[in-house]
């Protein structure tokens, strides 16, 4: 996060954030958006989770990074500013600095305390490289700092984040970033490959319980930001996956009767009524890069594992 960020500018996030986490809580079905995943606790919950074996998401995008390097910064090319989306701890884009040898390393994320104290370490173990933190939730606006915008921008967005939009979302989303590329910008970006219904499930409903306590900390995440009085222990994890759909569907569902309040509201669920927390698309490898194309990239590269589980793709603006 830029260190002059007006402190008003971050009441008027939360201010933000209050009328929608209210609007979504009032809906029926209700809704959570995942961004509310993210607070400091989540983060290290989601942490947790790339490291689960059912995770495979994490591990297989790491293995294509690394199996692929070099045929990645020979598209990529190198000395650029790397842009990560929803950056998290920085690691994955971290892996990569060897190979792309970034000028600027602008790592974005909503999550503003975890990530300051990411940039810090990697700015100990990575000194040559500036690096310019900017707190923003760039699903809602996207407009970087002037000094982010300056020379060849290569956005990094892994782990399939672009799951969590619907398709007509995700397109809405890649064309605002094709106009924030300019001309000579490009993407490099991992997504989920559909695959059988029990690994996708598995992933989003671990044996250790590590995925429910990330869904089920959003609801302290909103206590938080609304003063409402959601009770984690009456709400249970939920996923889904939807065939239909090619997505994995998260809910948070009562377990009992019960009203949840937050100042001039209160709102009831009966006993099995679900709060939506997220879908995850998945897609096929020609589906994807053909919607890439319909966004304004163009001269996709891809790269796979040997499974064909996941798909990275560089693509550059056209």
């Amino acid at each position: 996060m830029p260190r002059d960020k007006p402190a008003e500018q971050f009441g008027a996030a939360k201010q933000a954030a209050v009328g929608e986490l209210a609007a979504g809580l009032r809906q029926n079905p209700a809704r959570l958006s995942p961004k509310y995943f993210y607070n400091a606790l989540g983060s290290k919950l989601f942490e947790a989770i790339c490291l689960l074996d059912e995770y495979y998401l994490t591990r297989t995008e790491a293995e294509i990074f690394t199996k692929h390097a070099a045929q990645i910064a020979a598209v990529a090319g190198v000395g650029g500013t790397l842009i990560d989306l929803g950056a998290g701890n920085g690691a994955k884009a971290a892996s990569l600095f060897g190979v792309l040898k970034p000028r600027q390393y602008v790592p974005v994320d909503i999550s503003v305390t975890f990530l300051q104290d990411a940039v810090a370490k990697l700015r100990l173990a990575h000194p040559q490289i500036p690096m310019l933190p900017v707190g923003l939730d760039f699903a809602e606006q996207f407009r970087l700092p002037a000094e982010a915008r300056a020379g060849k921008r290569l956005f990094f967005y892994p782990g399939s984040s672009i799951g969590n939009f619907s398709p007509l979302q995700a397109a809405q989303f890649l064309t605002r970033l094709r106009g924030e590329a300019g001309a000579d910008g490009a993407i490099l970006i991992g997504v989920d490959l559909v695959k059988d219904p029990f690994t996708l499930r598995a992933a989003y409903d671990d044996a250790l319980g590590v995925t429910a306590a990330f869904n089920l900390n959003a609801l302290a995440h909103a206590n938080q930001l609304l003063g409402s009085d959601f009770a984690v222990k009456d709400w249970r994890h939920v996923a889904l996956y939807n065939t239909e759909h090619n997505r994995i569907e998260m809910y948070l569902e009562a377990l009992r009767d019960l009203a949840v309040t937050w100042p001039g509201v209160t709102r009831r669920f009966g006993a099995g009524e679900r709060i939506h927390t997220e879908n995850s698309y998945k897609y096929a490898e020609h589906g994807f890069v053909e919607l890439l194309e319909s966004c304004g990239f163009g001269n996709v590269s891809r790269f796979t594992d040997e499974a064909k589980k996941f798909l990275v793709c560089h693509a550059r603006a056209v």
